[in-house]
C-alpha cells in the first residue's frame, strides 16, 4: 500500500525538487547579470526528472539491514550537471546572461512550480477522499 502511495507522489516530489533547484540556478544567473565573464548556467529539466524518477523506482527495492548502510535517497544536482547556455548575442565583457531570456525562463519555471503544487494538492485531496 505504501509503495503505491509513494509511486503516486514520487513524480511530483521529484519535479518540485528539481523546479526549486532550477529556480536557484536561474536566480543566480539574474544576480550575476553584471558580473564580467559570468557564464549563464541551466540544466535539462526533463532528462534530470526522468533520471530522478528512475532512481527512485530502483531505490524502492533496496532495504537497509544496518544503520551503517549508505542511504538510497536521490542525490542532489551536482555542478557537473549544470550546462553553460549559449547566448544569442555576446557581450563585450564576456557575460552570457541575457536578462530577457532569464526572466522568461524564471517566470516559466515559477509558473510550472505552482502548477506542480496545485496538481499535487489535488492528488492528495482525492487520495484523502478515497480513504474516507
Amino acid at each position: 500500500m505504501i509503495d503505491k502511495l509513494d509511486s503516486a507522489l514520487r513524480f511530483h516530489q521529484e519535479a518540485l525538487n528539481l523546479r526549486a533547484r532550477r529556480q536557484e540556478v536561474l536566480s543566480a544567473n539574474i544576480a550575476n547579470a553584471d558580473t564580467p565573464n559570468f557564464k549563464a548556467r541551466d540544466f535539462d529539466f526533463s532528462s534530470k526528472l526522468t533520471q530522478a524518477v528512475e532512481r527512485g523506482r530502483q531505490s524502492m527495492t533496496m532495504t537497509s539491514t544496518s544503520s551503517r548502510h549508505i542511504s538510497s535517497e536521490a542525490q542532489a544536482l551536482s555542478e557537473g550537471d549544470l550546462l553553460f547556455r549559449t547566448p544569442n548575442q555576446s557581450s563585450i565583457d564576456g557575460n552570457t546572461v541575457e536578462m530577457d531570456v532569464e526572466r522568461v525562463k524564471f517566470a516559466d519555471n515559477a509558473m510550472r512550480y505552482e502548477l506542480n503544487l496545485t496538481v499535487l494538492s489535488s492528488k492528495i485531496k482525492s487520495l484523502l477522499s478515497a480513504v474516507q
